[in-house]
C-alpha cells in the first residue's frame, strides 16, 4: 500500500476510533459487566469471565455475565478465592453457547488456584521482561498456568491456543480493557506488565472484513497470522497504540459505516 493511501486511512480510522470510544456504548457492550465495579480484582475477573463467553448475541453476553456475577453475589473476587463446593453447584446450571456448567465450575476453580499459588491474574501473563513480552507469548504462558487445575479435555478449548494459530479473540480483547490506558472511559487501564504496544488486535468478522476492505488485511482466514499481519500494520498507523483501532474497525463493521471512507 502506498503511503498516501495509508494516511488517509489512518485519518479515517482515527476519526472513527473518536467516534467509537465512547462510555455511552458501554451499555450495550460486555463491557459493562466489569465496569459496575472499582476494585483491581473484581474488574478483571467479571473482565475475563464475560469476555469468555463474548460470542453470539450481545444481549445474551451482557444477561448471562450479570448472572454470574449475582450468583457471586456481585464480589466476584471474595467468591473466587473463599467459595466451597455448595457453593459452586449453582454454576453447574450455566450455559451459553458451547460454554456449560462443566467449563463454568472448572473456570471458576481455576481463577482461585491462580490468586491463591500465582499471586494475581496478571502475574500469570506476564513473562517477566517487558521490553521483549509479546501477546502470543502472554497467553500462551497463561494458558498454561490456567490448566494446572484439573479439568475435562473439552474446557480447553474455551482457553484458546494462539500457538496452534487460534486468532484467541476474546483473550485478546480481554488484554485491551485491562491494558490499554486513554481518557475515554471505556478501557481500565489497570495492568502494567503488558505495555499498550504489545497489544494484537481482536480479530472478528467486522474487524476482519473491514481490514480487508480497506485493504490492511491480505490473509483471508481469522487466524493468529491474520492477527499479526493486521496489528503489524496498525502499529504503523499509531506504535505506541496500535489496538485503539479497535474501535474503528469494529464499529464501522457493527455499524456498517464503512461506506463513509473515500480515497
Amino acid at each position: 500500500m502506498k503511503d498516501d493511501e495509508l494516511i488517509l486511512i489512518k485519518d479515517f480510522l482515527d476519526e472513527a476510533y473518536l467516534t467509537y470510544n465512547q462510555r455511552i456504548f458501554i451499555d450495550n457492550d460486555p463491557i459493562c459487566i466489569p465496569h459496575r465495579f472499582t476494585k483491581k480484582e473484581d474488574i478483571e475477573i467479571a473482565a475475563f469471565l464475560v469476555s469468555t463467553i463474548a460470542w453470539g448475541n450481545r444481549k445474551s453476553i451482557i444477561n448471562n455475565g450479570l448472572m454470574l456475577m449475582k450468583w457471586m453475589d456481585e464480589k466476584p473476587f471474595e467468591f473466587v478465592c473463599n467459595h466451597s463446593k455448595k457453593e459452586l453447584k449453582i454454576f453447574k446450571k450455566f450455559t451459553h453457547r458451547t460454554f456449560n456448567g462443566i467449563d463454568c465450575v472448572f473456570f471458576l476453580n481455576s481463577l482461585k488456584n491462580i490468586y491463591l499459588n500465582h499471586h494475581s491474574l496478571e502475574a500469570c501473563f506476564y513473562e517477566g521482561n517487558q521490553s521483549t513480552s509479546n501477546v502470543k507469548n502472554n497467553i500462551i504462558n497463561f494458558r498454561i498456568k490456567f490448566l494446572e487445575t484439573k479439568h475435562q479435555q473439552r474446557s480447553e478449548k474455551h482457553i484458546s491456543d494462539p500457538s496452534k494459530n487460534s486468532s484467541s479473540k476474546r483473550l485478546c480483547m480481554f488484554l485491551r480493557w485491562m491494558v490499554r490506558k486513554d481518557k475515554h472511559g471505556v478501557d481500565f487501564g489497570i495492568w502494567n506488565q503488558i505495555k499498550p504496544s504489545q497489544l494484537c488486535l481482536p480479530l472478528d468478522i467486522h474487524t476482519g472484513n473491514v481490514s480487508r476492505q480497506l485493504g490492511l488485511l491480505k490473509r483471508t482466514q481469522n487466524d493468529w497470522k491474520a492477527v499479526e499481519e493486521i496489528t503489524g500494520i496498525l502499529k504503523q498507523l499509531d506504535p505506541i497504540d496500535p489496538v485503539k483501532y479497535d474501535f474503528s474497525l469494529f464499529g464501522l463493521g457493527a455499524n456498517k459505516a464503512l461506506y463513509r471512507f473515500q480515497k
